[in-house]
């Protein structure tokens, strides 16, 4: 899961690079490990600013004066199996052919065969884990075969096919050829969001934008957008100004992520035609109904629960409606810290775990002597809904139950969502009651995948199936012989490397001079202000 926007301005000297800011706060819930903005100004000259961090680590007045042009790509990077490493940061650029830069969302999952492609047969050179680096040597491998010294719209759609035919998995991608134009393509599934709007200025011209969200567009003040469909593309020549749509590839099927329902997705958002905060109310309607099945009926379950407590924000709208539906109090029984990022797409376990506490502060005088149904959007690894029923607990709570808007996730997500080896996984091998047990809870209720699915689905009827591998292990694309094993070979050398870098950051000291007093001082944390 990562954010990924374009914008190619009407105005030949204006600049781009304030809105592609702009696009990417809209989108920092996608991703807060790297950002990048690569900018494209005369003569086809490339300027880019990208590191890692959030938004505002990477970008500040003086950066930004830099990112001169009126077309532009930008980036933010979520945490996956690959390394943290600064040279992953988005958006990547190749000079030959052409000069191409490429924001990507999603995962491939054939790059082992890519890697091997790219180095045996296209003779490339790849830097990086990241296989947003090997897509985009894909693409321009295929626009090489062009031998041309300036190419079309036609060159661009042929060597975008290539990339259709070699590169297996999720993408949505927002791409520029320097001088030529935007370009945007989508997976034959649909599994990545990615739509395509444009903006009609007082001077009758229009602006051209591509996000990840419909929310960015809207935000940015498009009178109109659209969703790309699995299988198509869309360039956008400097020259003309005017889009140039054309399906690829056949669509192999529509079916977008259910997790961006779930959770990724602003609530504001529309993605394929569904709105987020329309599907998360249905998912509260549906996951009532079970919740009164469990309880043995709407007397029994009164009788046990008094107050419905979200974990904020992602299940606020679910747990709302919920509250509505069973006739129970809600109440904002968790004050969160805006200034801490999500929990979820942070890199490190242990991290996660102290990040809890500081995100979130249970106030005692909704706890107290109650008992609690505590929804969330989905319980992952665990970690998180442990700490929350604990500090419920401590809260003076008498009963916890928890109930998830999403059913047990006992399998990898493998289109660019880095949720866990499977083995971390709560759910894995586990039956709900041991889930309780695993989290502290009295009781765990999960939302079963038809009622999710169908949540999902009302607002779309086109749409009759989503990408729900996580939940049953069976996944759309199908899953490359060693795919797995090879994430989790990833993992390892990454979590090996970060041990590393603990290490060679850290300064051991004896405080007290007597071999006993003993402390350490980070020195990644000191360099950067952060003081623990």
């Amino acid at each position: 899961m990562c954010g990924i926007c374009g914008i190619l301005l009407a105005d030949q000297k204006a600049r781009c690079a304030s809105q592609l800011l702009e696009s990417l706060h809209f989108l920092q819930h996608r991703g807060q490990d790297a950002a990048g903005i690569v900018t494209c100004g005369p003569r086809g000259r490339l300027y880019q600013c990208k590191g890692n961090g959030m938004i505002r680590d990477v970008f500040n007045e003086q950066r930004l004066l830099g990112l001169i042009g009126n077309m532009g790509v930008g980036h933010l990077r979520y945490p996956t199996a690959g390394s943290s490493a600064n040279s992953e940061a988005q958006p990547f650029y190749v000079n030959s052919p052409y000069g191409i830069i490429l924001s990507h969302n999603g995962n491939l999952i054939n790059a082992p065969a890519l890697k091997r492609y790219l180095d045996q047969d296209a003779h490339r050179h790849i830097n990086t884990d990241s296989d947003s680096e090997l897509l985009l040597n894909v693409f321009a491998s295929e626009l090489e075969k062009t031998n041309k010294v300036r190419v079309n719209e036609e060159d661009i759609f042929t060597a975008l096919a290539g990339v259709f035919r070699e590169c297996r998995g999720a993408f949505a991608c927002v791409g520029m050829l320097a001088g030529f134009g935007l370009i945007g393509f989508r997976d034959a599934n649909g599994i990545r969001p990615l739509v395509v709007g444009e903006r009609v200025n007082a001077d009758g011209s229009v602006d051209q934008l591509m996000a990840s969200e419909s929310v960015v567009l809207k935000a940015l003040g498009c009178q109109k957008w659209t969703d790309l469909l699995p299988g198509q593309a869309v360039i956008i020549p400097k020259s003309t100004m005017k889009p140039i749509f054309r399906q690829v590839v056949p669509m192999l099927s529509y079916t977008p992520d259910i997790f961006e329902y779930v959770y990724f997705a602003r609530p504001d958002t529309v993605i394929d035609g569904i709105s987020v905060y329309r599907s998360r109310l249905a998912m509260g309607d549906k996951l009532a109904a079970n919740i009164v099945k469990r309880f043995g009926g709407i007397e029994n379950l009164k009788k046990e629960v008094d107050v419905v407590v979200p974990v904020p924000d992602t299940s606020r709208n679910a747990a709302l409606q919920l509250s509505f539906t069973l006739g129970l109090i809600y109440r904002e029984g968790f004050v969160k810290n805006r200034y801490v990022g999500r929990t979820f797409i942070m890199p490190d376990q242990q991290v996660r775990r102290s990040s809890v506490r500081t995100k979130l502060n249970a106030m005692e005088l909704e706890f107290r002597g109650r008992n609690v149904l505590i929804v969330d959007d989905s319980i992952v690894r665990g970690t998180t809904s442990k700490e929350i029923v604990q500090m419920a607990r401590e809260a003076g709570a008498k009963n916890v139950y928890f109930a998830s808007c999403a059913p047990p996730i006992r399998h990898n997500h493998i289109y660019g969502i880095d949720l866990a080896d499977t083995k971390e996984l709560v759910a894995y091998s586990r039956t709900e009651a041991e889930i309780a047990a695993a989290i502290g809870a009295d009781d765990v209720i999960y939302q079963t995948l038809p009622d999710l699915i169908a949540a999902c689905a009302e607002e779309n009827h086109n749409i009759k199936e989503f990408e729900v591998g996580v939940f049953t292990g069976e996944y759309v694309t199908g899953v490359e012989n060693g795919y797995l094993e090879h994430l989790e070979e990833i993992r390892f050398q990454n979590a090996r490397l970060k041990k590393l870098e603990k290490r060679t950051n850290t300064i051991r000291f004896d405080v007290n001079g007597d071999g006993e007093g003993k402390a350490e001082v980070d020195i990644g944390l000191y360099n950067t202000g952060d003081y623990r």
